[in-house]
């Protein structure tokens, strides 16, 4: 027989533990009596229009939170709707920022299609960020990388690191691949990509390395458009910069200098600053050296 000590004991045990399963079985009722279907939101603007919207197929509703299924989201422009889905989300009701994980797509009415794992979407700045890998397809034009932040409409964009851009032009043999271990800023009103940290240029034909590279773009009009902006040309290369300890590797030649400037209409390679050619074998190099 236990004796009184004992016996008060285990009673205070099981009530403690019969009203801690209480707790959670009346929060797992109150998480269900909120769950909804068919979640929808909108917001408006100064005229009365629709600035954005988001939806999801379900949704449970907390306190600061509201947790979504299949979510799909929209941020209406002047020239340029952005498209968002994802599997999953949260809206925070006091911020009003969205938080989208797991098959994360967005697209502007332009082209551009971002893909990524997580997503956050702050729509009074009309910003996304992330820390997760990115893929970027827009004017035949792939890039990749770690961590991004960007204008929703893509107009504007910073990758952080670990950054590959393939650059599929009209012919396979000027098909140029660029790497950097550090940021990559993107301009497309500019039509100009700015790539830190050893970059990497390759071309079937030649090599080039540098601390830093600046990519402008040719650009063309719209056709049948209005509207006087300029969009990059099918990937089309303009002007090439690259600075900060320049080595050109083609064949076995190796040249150095601390610029260098290739012309896409003339295909010249112009290096600038003490140049340096070192010659392992005979080769015609389609290359100008100015001091």
């Amino acid at each position: 027989m236990l004796n009184s000590s004992k016996f008060f004991s285990l009673v205070f045990i099981l009530c403690f533990i019969l009203n801690f399963a209480i707790a959670n079985a009346g929060d797992e009722v109150m998480q269900s009596n909120q769950q909804v279907n068919d979640f929808a939101l909108s917001g408006f603007g100064d005229k009365g229009k629709k600035s954005w919207d988001l939806a999801g197929k379900s949704a449970d509703i907390f306190d600061d939170t509201v947790k979504l299924k299949a979510v799909k989201g929209t941020l209406y422009e002047e020239k340029d709707n952005v498209l968002l889905s994802a599997d999953n989300g949260n809206f925070n009701k006091k911020s009003g920022l969205v938080h989208l994980e797991d098959n994360v797509v967005l697209t502007t009415s332009s082209g551009a299609k971002l893909t990524s794992d997580t997503l956050n979407w702050d729509r009074k700045q009309q910003t996304i960020t992330t820390d997760s890998r990115v893929n970027l397809d827009k004017n035949q034009m792939n890039l990749q990388g770690k961590g991004a932040s960007a204008q929703t409409n893509l107009k504007k964009l910073q990758v952080n690191e670990d950054v590959r851009l393939d650059i599929n032009q009209k012919t396979a043999a000027d098909k140029m691949v660029i790497t950097c271990l550090g940021s990559l800023d993107v301009d497309y009103g500019k039509n100009i990509a700015v790539f830190n940290d050893r970059v990497r240029v390759e071309r079937p034909d030649i090599t080039m390395l540098s601390d830093k590279l600046v990519v402008y773009f040719n650009t063309k009009k719209q056709k049948g458009s209005a509207q006087s902006s300029s969009i990059i040309s099918a990937g089309a290369i303009d002007k090439i910069v690259a600075s900060g300890h320049v080595q050109i590797l083609q064949g076995e030649n190796v040249s150095y200098s601390e610029e260098a400037v290739y012309t896409a209409v003339d295909k010249k390679l112009s290096l600038l600053g003490s140049p340096r050619l070192v010659i392992y074998q005979t080769e015609k190099m389609n290359a100008a050296f100015r001091n």
